[in-house]
């Protein structure tokens, strides 16, 4: 009986576990199966380490065609973020890539909030482009829900992919460049 409690207790457990870099995470293994890590970096704010982020890819990926290939984007966070708050954070990142409705906006925005919990250390936030249909997310592992767009999937990774990105320096280091 004791082993079956603790056997419970580790499947209960799993998906919250930190997933070791270079290893893709568990939830790729049906959308991305033969997934391989492109790159990572980290996010600091004013000297505030904020996130780990890795970027992960089929074998024949190609940088200039980020938005057309299937890809995954998996952020480990350092710290404690609430959900709305990274919502409209990627809304005003999401802008920065052209001209945005504020019908669209809005209606991004409340898909963003519906989507993304507040997190803390050691959460997990993965998104899986599905390319011409849209992103799916997961939460340390568990589905989560998904966005059935392909423009709202483009812009949400160029947050990170696009030239118009406000860290570029991550850019480089997502697609395996020296930035």
């Amino acid at each position: 009986m004791q082993t079956r409690r603790r056997l419970l207790l580790i499947a209960l457990l799993a998906p919250a576990l930190p997933v070791r870099a270079g290893t893709p995470p568990p939830e790729l293994s049906a959308a991305l199966p033969a997934a391989r890590l492109q790159g990572e970096g980290r996010l600091r704010f004013f000297g505030l380490h904020v996130y780990d982020i890795r970027l992960w890819t089929a074998a024949a990926f190609s940088p200039e065609r980020w938005a057309e290939a299937p890809i995954a984007l998996e952020i480990e966070y350092a710290r404690t973020l609430y959900g709305k708050a990274i919502a409209e954070r990627s809304i005003d990142e999401m802008k920065r890539q052209g001209e945005m409705t504020a019908d669209r906006s809005d209606r991004w925005l409340a898909e963003m909030t519906r989507l993304f919990p507040d997190v803390k250390e050691g959460d997990r936030i993965t998104g899986v482009q599905q390319p011409g249909a849209g992103v799916s997310f997961f939460i340390n592992g568990r589905a989560r829900g998904e966005v059935r767009d392909a423009d709202f999937a483009r812009r949400f990774f160029g947050i990170w992919l696009a030239p118009q990105t406000s860290e570029p320096g991550l850019r480089e280091r997502l697609f395996g460049r020296a930035p």
